[in-house]
C-alpha cells in the first residue's frame, strides 16, 4: 500500500476504532481494538488477538502501539491527513476543524464534560503528532450534528446565566448519527423518513430525534452520562441521588466514577459491561440488566416520540443496535403502541428491514459508519 492515505481514529471509552482511506470510499484497511481496560485485543484482517500490553493499558499506550503495528504491517503507508472523533465540541465547534494549537486547548477544556472520551479522542491527536509532525489533523465532533436543535431543546430549565453561559443539551454520537441520516434516503421512502428515531446503542447509548434527517432532540445532553442505561453509564437519573451520595461523604470524582464508570449494565449485573456476555448468562442479574436497559430505551423512545409528535421509522444501529437481534426485538416489542411490528426471521437473519409488512411504523438495522464521515471531512479539509 502506498500513496497518500487518510488515516482516522474513532477512540471510544472501551474501543478505538481504526482505518485507512485512499481514494475510494471503501477504507483500505479497517479494525479495532476493544475491551480496554479488560484486556485489549486486536481485529484487524483476520487478525484476532491479544495485545502485547498490560491488561489494564490505556488508550495513550495502546494508540501509540497501533500506530507502531500499522507502520509495521504496511511498511509503504504514507499517511497525507488523520482525522479523529471528538466528543465533545462544545458551543465553538459546530462543524469539522483543523487541529491548531489553540483548537487543541480549547477541546483539552472540554475534557471535564466529556472524561470518559475527551482525553482518549485527544490522545489519538497527539500520538500521531509525535509519530508524524507534519501530518495535517482534523478534529471531527460528535455534538456538531445536534447543533440544529431548536433553542427550547437545547435548554435546561436551570437560571438563564448559567444557560447563556453554555450549560445547555449538547448531544453526542452525531458521527454516527450523520452517517445514518446519509443513508436513510436509501432505505426509507419520503414519507417513511419525515419523523424517525435513530437508536445508537453501544456501550455508550444514545437516541435521535430526526426531523426531515435533521437531529430536533436527543438522550444525551450536557455530558455524555445523560439519557440511555448505557455499559457503565447511568442515564438519566434524579439529580437528588447525587445530593444523597455527597452527604454520604463521597467526593465529586467518587460519585462521578460510580456513575460513569461503575454503573449501567456493568453495576446493574455486577457482571459485565458487555451485552454480549450479559446474552450469553443464565445468571439472574444478567437478564435483569437487560430487562432494564430495554425498559430505558422504551421510556426514552416515548419522549422522543412525543417531541416529534409522532414516529415514521425507528432505526438500530451501533454495536448492540447492529449485533443484538434478542435486544432489538424487546425494544421493537415495547414499541407496539406506536405501530411497531417485527419480523422475526428478517431480525434474526440480520436485514436491513426488519419490521413486518403489516407494521404502520419502518424498523430498520443499519450499519453505522463513523470513521467513513470522518475520512469524508478529513479529506475535504486537508485538500
Amino acid at each position: 500500500m502506498s500513496g497518500d492515505a487518510i488515516l482516522v481514529l474513532n477512540a471510544g471509552s472501551s474501543s478505538v476504532k481504526f482505518a485507512v482511506y485512499g481514494e475510494g470510499a471503501a477504507p483500505l484497511v479497517k479494525g479495532q481494538i476493544e475491551r480496554i481496560g479488560n484486556g485489549p485485543r486486536l481485529s484487524l484482517a483476520g487478525e484476532d488477538r491479544e495485545l502485547p500490553l498490560a491488561a489494564d493499558a490505556g488508550h495513550d499506550q495502546i494508540i501509540g502501539w497501533l500506530l507502531d503495528h500499522l507502520g509495521a504491517t504496511h511498511p509503504t503507508l504514507s499517511i497525507s491527513a488523520a482525522g479523529h472523533r471528538v466528543v465533545h465540541g462544545g458551543q465553538a465547534f459546530d462543524r469539522p476543524a483543523r487541529v491548531t494549537d489553540d483548537v487543541l486547548v480549547a477541546l483539552e477544556a472540554l475534557a471535564p464534560l466529556a472524561p470518559a472520551h475527551q482525553p482518549h479522542n485527544l490522545a489519538g491527536i497527539r500520538a500521531v503528532a509525535a509519530k508524524w509532525p507534519d501530518v495535517p489533523q482534523v478534529a471531527c465532533f460528535d455534538s456538531a450534528f445536534h447543533r440544529t436543535q431548536p433553542r427550547l431543546a437545547q435548554m435546561f430549565p436551570i437560571p438563564r446565566d448559567l444557560t447563556d453561559q453554555g450549560v445547555l443539551r449538547y448531544g453526542f454520537h452525531g458521527l454516527s448519527y450523520d452517517f445514518i441520516a446519509s443513508q436513510l434516503p436509501d432505505h426509507l421512502a419520503a414519507a417513511e423518513r419525515e419523523r424517525v428515531l435513530v437508536l445508537h446503542l453501544g456501550n455508550g447509548a444514545s437516541i435521535c430525534a430526526m426531523r426531515d434527517l435533521q437531529s430536533v432532540a436527543t438522550t444525551m445532553g450536557f455530558t455524555a452520562i445523560d439519557g440511555l442505561m448505557m455499559g457503565r453509564r447511568c442515564g438519566q437519573i434524579d439529580p437528588g441521588v447525587i445530593f444523597h451520595l455527597a452527604r454520604e461523604g463521597r467526593s465529586v470524582g467518587e460519585i462521578e466514577a460510580l456513575l460513569s464508570k461503575d454503573s449501567g449494565l456493568l453495576g446493574v449485573s455486577g457482571l459485565s459491561s458487555d451485552m454480549r456476555d450479559l446474552l450469553a448468562s443464565d445468571d439472574p442479574r444478567a437478564k435483569e440488566a437487560v430487562d432494564l436497559f430495554v425498559y430505558s430505551a422504551a421510556r426514552q423512545i416515548g419522549s422522543l416520540a412525543a417531541a416529534l409528535g409522532g414516529v415514521d421509522a425507528i432505526v438500530f444501529t451501533g454495536g448492540i443496535g447492529e449485533n443484538a437481534a434478542p435486544v432489538r426485538a424487546a425494544i421493537t416489542q415495547s414499541c407496539g403502541w406506536l405501530g411497531a411490528e417485527l419480523d422475526g426471521e428478517a431480525n434474526d437473519a440480520g436485514r436491513a428491514r426488519i419490521s413486518s409488512a403489516a407494521s404502520r411504523v419502518a424498523v430498520l438495522a443499519l450499519k453505522t459508519d463513523e470513521e467513513g464521515v470522518i475520512a469524508c471531512y478529513t479529506r475535504a479539509m486537508a485538500a
